[in-house]
């Protein structure tokens, strides 16, 4: 197989891999021996269940995670140099977006090495086609601030956007406050500000709702322990 960095795509929970994941990704899986992985038991784990016949004690993995130093990650790519293909696997959807395989992926490009995006599930993409938002300019801004006056601010500004530029705006927070955030939301958005709620997306208990913010009071459903996506537009 070609020398190249594979950015392999994942479920996003605990979906069954072919609903999700082309049989081409297999048969790249099966070729790679190196892989650059945000945690080497949850990456053997995908590899194992998307591949049975690989032998894992044979496959070498390079952690990428806040706890990496910059200077190992350009060595994570020595392999391509001598024409053996290495392959980049995230926690959850798909690598490089809103993840740290990004990294890794710059310093590919900036070396000239060929960089290859496997298809796969991506829960900002999924979300947006899924809102009834607009799909022709969108922003997705990560975590929202932790403080409490930060976070209000950030929501107006980003909902100014939404009126201003006509805009999609996407962010995300961790499960156990994804409760207190939808409280805020509504609380500081404009009742007739739309916002979409896409949880679990794919999963078996997948809930994508879209309301105004006025609506969403009392409808709610449980997100305490469920990854979820926001989105607010007009």
């Amino acid at each position: 197989m070609q020398a190249a960095l594979y950015l392999i795509p994942v479920p996003l929970g605990d979906t069954e891999h072919r609903r999700v994941l082309p049989e081409y990704n297999r048969e790249v899986i099966r070729s790679i021996r190196h892989f650059i992985v945000e945690n080497v038991r949850t990456a053997r784990r995908f590899l194992k269940k998307a591949e049975p016949s690989i032998v894992i004690d044979e496959l070498t993995f390079y952690e990428l995670n806040k706890h990496t130093v910059p200077e190992a990650v350009a060595g994570y790519l020595a392999p391509l140099a001598k024409g053996e293909p290495v392959g980049v696997i995230s926690e959850a959807g798909c690598p490089a977006v809103a993840d740290p395989g990004a990294d890794v992926v710059a310093i590919a490009q900036r070396k000239h090495y060929k960089v290859v995006p496997l298809v796969g599930p991506s829960s900002i993409l999924l979300s947006v086609m899924a809102s009834g938002f607009n799909g022709q300019s969108f922003a997705f801004h990560g975590y929202l601030p932790i403080d409490a006056a930060q976070r209000t601010a950030t929501i107006k500004k980003l909902e100014g956007r939404v009126y201003s530029e006509d805009q999609t705006q996407l962010f995300i927070e961790t499960p156990y406050r994804n409760g207190k955030l939808v409280e805020e939301l509504i609380r500081t958005c404009r009742p007739s500000t739309k916002l979409c709620i896409a949880s679990d997306i794919t999963c078996e208990d997948e809930y994508i709702c879209t309301r105004p913010v006025k609506e969403w009071s009392g409808r709610v459903p449980d997100l305490s322990k469920k990854p979820t996506i926001f989105l607010i537009y007009k």
